[in-house]
């Protein structure tokens, strides 16, 4: 059983994210090792994605340079994360097996809601055949028994049946009008061999997976809140614990004893880094929520506020608005968890500097303002 402080296992993370020195220059080598990236819209500041990979790459991105791979189908949108089109083999076995085995009571529930409206199911997979790619607005409500719901979700018949489609392999995402998803057929936007051909076994490619996973963050909990993946109890990684923290962790054996050497990145809300918030309480000590759904008057730092990591350590939280009729990335604060010192300071507002490059604006409002 590995001992690790907290510094250590900080370090593992950061460096496993790509957020430590050197910075890589692919972009594509960078979605294969995160593996998942969430593609989430909400464009505050810039979209989750772009800033993702603006805070791996820095000065080499720019505001949609994903844009390309995914046009040509070297990234694919696999329900709602970015991930390498070579990994679709990794969920097709799951998707073919769609409803699987020994399901929770509320995966019965949608199972039979899908089954119940099969002749909507087939109506849309002909629509989409005719005349696809078709935001859920083009296709025909043909459900017999509505989506209940008790959120947004609820009677958004069309909305949630494309995404069990999806889940299933049926459809897949081809792109966006405007923030609307396009859908069409699987086969015309995965790869065009053999479906079966080269398929890995849902068991092990969920091992595949979970190994991935491992890699591309470090350190984790043999299971933990993952939006791009569902964790399993697989023996993997090397057993740990962090001094100060409970539980038991598993670390990926190639992290331990690597040189670290840190950098200054604003990070995105839904980045993997800090997206686990037990993990990023644990690991960082860093007090964090994501603001948006909050009403104004209730928020402490900003409607989209990015973390801002200095080293191994996460030390504020920037507000930023992207105000693109001015053409300006408007600092509202940047709020210090413990005041910075000068070379923190000007290691951030570098960093500004350059997000506002990236988007295209320039950069006004105070530089840095204490919490």
């Amino acid at each position: 059983m590995l001992e690790l402080s907290r510094t250590d296992a900080r370090r593992i993370a950061v460096r496993a994210q790509l957020l430590a020195e050197p910075c890589p220059t692919d972009l594509l080598a960078v979605v294969r090792h995160l593996t998942a990236i969430q593609h989430d819209q909400t464009a505050h500041v810039a979209p989750s994605a772009d800033l993702v990979l603006w805070s791996r790459l820095g000065a080499s991105y720019a505001l949609g340079d994903v844009e390309a791979p995914l046009e040509e189908g070297r990234i694919v949108d696999l329900c709602g994360f970015l991930r390498p089109v070579e990994d679709v083999r990794l969920f097709r076995d799951a998707m073919a097996r769609w409803p699987w085995p020994l399901l929770r009571d509320w995966q019965e529930d949608v199972a039979g809601w899908v089954h119940a409206n099969d002749a909507c199911r087939r109506d849309l997979l002909d629509r989409l055949r005719q005349d696809g790619p078709l935001t859920a607005a083009d296709l025909p409500d043909t459900c017999e028994v509505p989506w209940r719901s008790s959120g947004w979700n609820n009677n958004r018949n069309v909305q949630r049946l494309l995404d069990l489609m999806e889940q299933r392999g049926e459809i897949a995402a081809v792109g966006r009008a405007g923030r609307h998803k396009l859908w069409d057929l699987a086969d015309r936007i995965y790869p065009d061999d053999d479906p079966d051909e080269g398929r890995v076994p849902a068991e092990e490619a969920w091992a595949i997976r979970e190994q991935r996973r491992l890699r591309s963050l470090g350190i984790v909990r043999p299971t933990g809140e993952d939006l791009a993946e569902e964790p399993v109890h697989a023996a993997i990684g090397d057993h740990a614990v962090i001094d100060g923290v409970k539980g038991e962790w598993r670390v990926d054996p190639e992290q331990l004893g690597q040189p670290f050497t840190g950098r200054t990145a604003l990070i995105s809300p839904l980045d993997r880094l800090v997206i686990d918030r037990k993990r990023m309480t644990d690991l960082f000590e860093f007090d964090y929520q994501l603001e948006m759904y909050k009403p104004a008057a209730k928020r402490r730092w900003g409607y989209f506020a990015l973390p801002v990591l200095h080293g191994d350590r996460l030390v504020g939280k920037a507000d930023l608005t992207a105000d693109r009729t001015e053409g300006a990335l408007v600092v509202n604060a940047v709020h210090e968890d413990e005041p910075f010192a000068a070379d923190v300071t000007e290691a951030v507002d570098a960093e500004l500097a350059d997000l506002a490059r990236c988007l295209g604006l320039e950069l006004t409002g105070p530089q840095v303002e204490g919490a």
